[in-house]
């Protein structure tokens, strides 16, 4: 590690030049790498719902599809509308009754079930727009945004099409606001914990680059989702920057090591030895950290559910080049700025905790004693916080796509549709009393069939073949059954079941998708997950602790402490009323015991440290406490402040909730770690020594 830290310091232009040149790929794998604003595509695709979309998808081209509710509009001027619709690009079709019949017969010509599709309350008719692309394709959502500049007064476009493209459009306003308001709050706590001015500046530049790298290299995965794309950034600048934290730390110790007094510049060689050094023991200390946070993160990978390989993936890569862009771009920038760095320096608000260490020493009993009182309540408080699964009740709800799902339910009491598809070996009598009990089942309030077209009197010949293709197409026949329940609630789950039931009996291979079925299959798949990769990340983490420390005991100390501040954390949004969206019991324990895992660690490595310079327990636990506080606090609270400000800022509750958690998690965890983990190094002083090879022999406490 000594040749590599030496070619860093002496090559340092080079290594600024070559991490400059860099940046070109990775903006332009930036740009290249895919969105995907749909988080029911990450459904594992062996499950019915997902089976059905894809028939949707290939076989009917029907799984990007849009509805347009249209008011109090004249024949004459809805047709011309309908024209201009049907000529933006990336629309396949518009369909409407003038498809069926001609304009000027009577709408009451048409079969009832028909009538009732097309027409609702407050004088209102539907348009179906079907595009050429997936939901979530930018095609598609280019073409929903033309849409919207076409609709006229009392005109408004729903479904799942309509609300990503209203979420897309979001995201890409929000993204700027998100980086500004984490890289504003954190200078600010940076600037309140480091004398030197320059150096908050220079931590926001080099770790500008591994985030850039981050987003150029996920062009190899493919796509990511916009949850990964709004949280990567705030997520990998909270979580890395400890890195950089440490590794000025040591190259000032160094530096007074070799006798340069603090804030004096140092001489060439003096600053270029004492940057060697500190290269190698940072890379050494934070190897170990940044595994456990990296392992924390890949073990999201387990999820049946791909957002979780989604965002662990991104999150591992980012941390991994978060390290080493810390032991070679960070150091040549502090060398070429060397002088900056010493000759503007500022007076600092975030000092060592010293009267905390010795309280925390004097009183660890009662401190264990109140933090068991109060983890109690909120360990069982957690289970019981209640959860959505229906993602676009997080978004805002005067969104125009939003606006025109609502219409659809106020209308044409539209609340859900459902995407019933069978064989088309089914005889037709089989299918009409498939419809008939489906239509019998709670809340189902209407079913429509091809042969629904058929009744009133009107001859097959007279259907346009884009009505049929609707309804058969690739081997398959679809029905579409209209819920009124809302997707991700007992009621429709309940019902769902009783339809899946149903359409078995008539054809084994038959399902159903659409929102309904797949939000269905998303709270099972979310309840296995949770468990999976809560388990896997403990594991993760505790064998890489177990192995850096050589020891039984340690990894319990410091996983149990995290997982106790994961719970509180948890716990919290019991008492105050919240709902949290089903990807927070997942994501936000993984990522709070991933990220603050380094803050145990670093504490835990400085008592042995000081147990081996002979040291006794309390001693070696109080220093341990103040040499390591304000590196604790000054990485907690830009981690904190980096994802708060982004929950106050975002309109997206999604996002916003996931931030609060986060930002919330890693206060606790920073307390946790000042207050608790001491107090239990002391308690089980005798044990650790027990099951911990090499540790320090324990000097007996002077009475």
């Amino acid at each position: 590690m000594e040749h590599f830290a030496r070619f860093v310091v002496k090559r340092r232009k080079l290594v600024l030049a070559a991490a400059v040149l860099l940046l070109i790929p990775a903006v332009l794998g930036a740009m290249g790498t895919y969105i995907n604003y749909d988080i029911l595509t990450y459904l594992p695709p062996e499950l019915d719902s997902m089976i059905g979309e894809a028939y949707l998808e290939d076989d009917f081209h029907t799984a990007s599809t849009a509805m347009i509710t249209v008011e109090h509009m004249p024949t004459a001027e809805l047709l011309a509308m309908k024209d201009e619709i049907a000529a933006v690009p990336g629309v396949a079709k518009v369909m409407w009754t003038s498809d069926m019949l001609d304009v000027t017969i009577p709408a009451e010509m048409l079969p009832g079930d028909i009538q009732k599709f097309f027409y609702g309350k407050n004088d209102a008719t539907m348009l179906i727009v079907k595009f050429d692309g997936t939901s979530a394709s930018a095609e598609t959502m280019g073409a929903v945004q033309k849409i919207q500049e076409i609709l006229k007064k009392d005109c408004f476009i729903g479904g799942m099409s309509a609300i990503l493209a209203d979420t897309k459009a979001l995201v890409d306003q929000e993204m700027p606001l998100y980086i500004l308001c984490a890289v504003g709050c954190s200078l600010l706590v940076l600037f309140a914990s480091i004398h030197a001015t320059v150096v908050p500046l220079i931590f926001m530049v080099s770790i500008a680059f591994p985030i850039l790298y981050n987003f150029g290299t996920n062009i190899f995965l493919g796509q990511i989702s916009y949850i990964t794309e709004a949280l990567a950034t705030v997520l990998q600048l909270g979580v890395t920057m400890d890195f950089s934290i440490f590794l000025l730390h040591r190259f000032e110790e160094e530096k007074l090591k070799a006798g340069v007094p603090e804030g004096q510049p140092a001489s060439r060689e003096v600053a270029e030895g004492a940057m060697v050094k500190a290269i190698c023991n940072t890379f050494s200390s934070i190897a170990g950290s940044s595994l456990t946070t990296i392992a924390g993160f890949l073990a999201m990978c387990t999820m049946s559910l791909k957002l979780g390989t989604d965002i662990g993936l991104v999150m591992a890569k980012g941390v991994a080049l978060g390290v080493v862009c810390t032991v070679t771009i960070l150091p040549a920038m502090i060398l070429t700025f060397r002088r900056a760095v010493a000759s503007r320096r500022h007076r600092t608000f975030i000092p060592k905790l010293t009267r905390t260490s010795h309280f925390v020493v004097k009183h660890y009993i009662p401190i264990l004693i109140v933090f068991l009182l109060l983890f109690v309540p909120f360990a069982v408080a957690q289970s019981k916080v209640e959860v959505y699964y229906t993602l676009f009740d997080s978004l805002p709800q005067d969104m125009a796509g939003i606006v025109g799902t609502n219409r659809l339910k106020d209308d044409f009491d539209m609340t859900t549709t459902h995407f019933v598809i069978v064989d088309e070996a089914i005889s037709n009598s089989e299918l009409t009393e498939l419809t008939s009990e489906l239509e019998r089942v709670e809340g189902v309030n209407q079913v429509l069939s091809y042969e629904k077209f058929l009744g009133g009197g009107i001859p097959e010949s007279f259907v346009p073949a884009e009505i049929r293709e609707i309804f058969a197409a690739g081997g398959h026949r679809m029905l579409l059954a209209n819920s009124s329940y809302k997707s991700g609630t007992e009621a429709q789950n309940a019902q769902l079941d009783r339809m899946n039931a149903i359409v078995k009996r008539y054809d084994p291979q038959g399902v159903i998708s659409g929102e309904g079925a797949m939000t269905k299959d998303l709270i099972e798949v979310a309840d296995v997950d949770f468990r999976n990769v809560n388990v896997t990340s403990i594991l993760a983490v505790f064998l890489i602790v177990a192995i850096v420390f050589k020891s039984v005991s340690i990894p319990v100390l410091l996983v149990a402490a995290i997982e106790s501040a994961i719970m509180i954390n948890m716990g919290i949004p019991y008492f105050s009323g919240a709902v949290l969206p089903f990807v927070a019991s997942i994501v936000v324990g993984t990522i709070q015991l991933g990220a603050t895992v380094d803050y145990a660690i670093l504490t835990t490595t400085r008592y042995r440290e000081e147990l081996a310079a002979g040291r006794t327990v309390k001693q070696a636990v109080q220093i341990a406490v103040e040499q390591c506080s304000r590196s604790i606090l000054t990485s907690g609270l830009t981690f904190f402040v980096a994802t708060a400000s982004v929950a106050a800022a975002s309109k997206m509750e999604l996002i916003s909730s996931l931030c609060l958690l986060i930002s919330r998690g890693a206060l606790i965890s920073m307390l946790v770690i000042l207050f608790v983990l001491p107090a239990l190094l002391i308690l089980t002083a005798p044990i650790i020594q027990k099951t911990t090879i090499h540790w320090p022999k324990i000097v007996k406490e002077r009475v």
